[in-house]
């Protein structure tokens, strides 16, 4: 998200038009769901996939058709057995989008996409809201929970309410609204830049998390290695919560320090937050002998079992890539509310 809004506004900042393609809609099993964008800028630039093959094609044609003649328009793509044929496509299911024509001369445009921009990956919970008329005619606006709803004036809170929720959701009134999360609550605090964390922070931020790295090792916790980050921070592991601001019921604790000692040390302090997700990375003998330590140490066993140990989902890679996609594929079923399903693995 923040990679097609950064491209936005460096086109509206040129003076270039740009159509936003959105699916908000879809059904069967289409390419590419509900949330899925593209953007189509007027010097040529395409940012995004709506779900790639001959339906991204035929938008991308039709985004650009819109660009020179400077109009916004809906269309469907119905990929049912009987048409086939037509889309060149064999998966089935139907997609609605909106292309929406964004221009230069727009004087609310580049000050809201580089909102939209800076609000992606923030960690605070923002929505972007696009109000629509069948018409093509539509207005946009943001809501955060620090800022609440702006720029949608005649839009009452109360009937976004019901759209504000982890994906992409479209509310069939007059106007349309369409709510996209620009930004899901919550922050990972992962200790450990080592191999596995570097890979874990890329793919982390290709997923919309927001990551603040922490390291005990001046030399690990450097800006210069993890660019992406939300923040980087070098403080001891045995009080580092107390130089953290404090951690929420929205957040993820991904614990993979350099040893025994120092993983101890942060379980410690990790199972006195409220935190969405604790993990932690090691062997399944490392893990036994951890949970003893906790235990001795005074922590409930029904408290450790919030630990996620051996970490990530079980994919059967033991690369320091693997492992990070092994992870940051478990952060997104606990993100989506679809880890408890899967079911928790203890060493012992």
């Amino acid at each position: 998200m923040k990679q097609i809004f950064s491209a936005l506004c460096r086109a509206l900042s040129s003076g270039y038009g740009a159509v936003l393609c959105s699916i908000i809609a879809s059904e069967g099993s289409a390419p590419r769901g509900t949330g899925a964008k593209m953007l189509v800028t007027e010097d040529g630039l395409t940012v995004g996939t709506v779900g790639g093959g001959a339906v991204e094609y035929r938008c991308g044609q039709l985004a650009a058709e819109l660009c020179r003649e400077k109009r916004s328009r809906f269309q469907s793509y119905r990929l049912s057995a009987g048409q086939i044929a037509d889309i060149g496509m064999i998966c089935g299911g139907s997609v609605e989008l909106f292309l929406q024509y964004i221009s230069p001369d727009d004087p609310q445009a580049l000050p809201l996409a580089a909102e939209a921009a800076a609000l992606s990956g923030s960690g605070r919970g923002a929505w972007l809201i696009t109000a629509m008329d069948r018409g093509g005619g539509w207005r946009w606006g943001l809501w955060d929970r620090l800022g609440g709803l702006r720029g949608l004036e005649g839009i009452f809170p109360q009937a976004l309410a019901p759209l504000l929720g982890e994906t992409p959701r479209l509310g069939r009134g007059d106007p349309l609204l369409y709510a996209e999360p620009l930004s899901r609550a919550g922050t990972v605090y992962l200790f450990g830049a080592g191999h596995v964390g570097k890979a874990l922070a890329v793919l982390l931020d290709m997923t919309d998390f927001r990551v603040v790295i922490c390291d005990a090792r001046p030399h690990a916790a450097s800006r210069e290695l993890f660019p992406q980050a939300a923040e980087v921070r070098c403080l001891a592991y045995e009080d580092a919560f107390a130089h953290l601001p404090p951690v929420t019921e929205e957040d993820y604790i991904v614990i993979m320090t350099p040893g025994h000692q120092a993983d101890f040390e942060v379980l410690r302090q990790a199972l006195a937050t409220p935190a969405r997700y604790i993990g932690c990375i090691g062997s399944r003998r490392k893990v036994a002998a951890t949970r003893e330590k906790l235990l001795a140490a005074g922590i409930a066993a029904e408290e450790i079992d919030r630990v996620w140990s051996p970490i990530g989902l079980d994919i059967g890679g033991d690369t320091p890539a693997e492992i990070a996609v092994s992870v940051a594929a478990q952060l997104i079923a606990c993100r989506s509310g679809h880890l408890e399903e899967r079911g928790r693995r203890h060493g012992g």
